[in-house]
């Protein structure tokens, strides 16, 4: 059966097995056929989940199958009601040197702020300018999308952490902390539970319950 790990990836590390600086190796042994199920930037920090389940990552990685996730930005200044608005119905960004428009979000001030651990190094603080948490909610994934929409709508982001996938969350979590869990438990929290394993030789396909 395949595996699968979620971990906090910390900040500064890099999202696969090998090359320079930190990478995953460095928060613990995993079997040598797994990988990371999408990215985060070396400078993110958060929910990674990590797994040799190919047709998993293949759906997840699928525009066509969008899922959800939260991410917890902390942004400079304070987003206005309008800025919020333009992130929830989406925002032109750059996306491979062309003009790309974000699909519908969800987004909304954290109120109270979020309990994360500390990041290591922690960000450059100033009193002059204030800083708010915003929770923003993505059925797509593109590279750096998060912090190229803050920025899009005039408040960028100083950290970022992202805190779920569907019900895959990083609550209670330490940074570097390693959980691994069961295909079941992994599937249902990711909303997949009409999906099943075949067990035949050699095959990684699923088949859907629902006719």
């Amino acid at each position: 059966m395949p595996r699968y790990f979620i971990i906090y990836k910390p900040f500064g590390v890099v999202s696969q097995f090998s090359g320079e600086g930190p990478t995953l190796a460095s928060l613990g042994d995993f079997p040598k056929e797994v990988y990371p199920v999408g990215r985060l930037d070396k400078d993110s920090e958060g929910l990674l989940l990590i797994t040799d389940d190919k047709w998993l990552n293949h759906h997840l990685l699928n525009p066509r199958f969008g899922h959800q996730r939260t991410y917890y930005a902390q942004v400079e200044g304070v987003p206005t009601p309008e800025a919020l608005k333009e992130l929830q119905s989406g925002v032109v960004i750059q996306v491979d040197g062309q003009n790309y428009k974000t699909k519908p979000a969800l987004a909304k001030i954290l109120t109270p702020i979020p309990v994360l651990p500390e990041r290591d190094p922690p960000i450059r603080y100033r009193a002059s300018i204030p800083d708010t948490w915003i929770s923003l909610t993505l059925i797509e994934g593109k590279n750096r999308q998060v912090r190229k929409m803050t920025a899009a709508v005039g408040f960028p982001t100083l950290r970022l952490v992202r805190f779920s996938m569907e019900k895959i969350t990083i609550s209670g979590m330490e940074v570097g902390e390693i959980r691994e869990m069961d295909q079941e438990s992994v599937y249902r929290a990711l909303g997949l539970t009409g999906f099943v394993k075949v067990n035949t030789p050699g095959s990684s396909v699923k088949k859907n319950r629902r006719s």
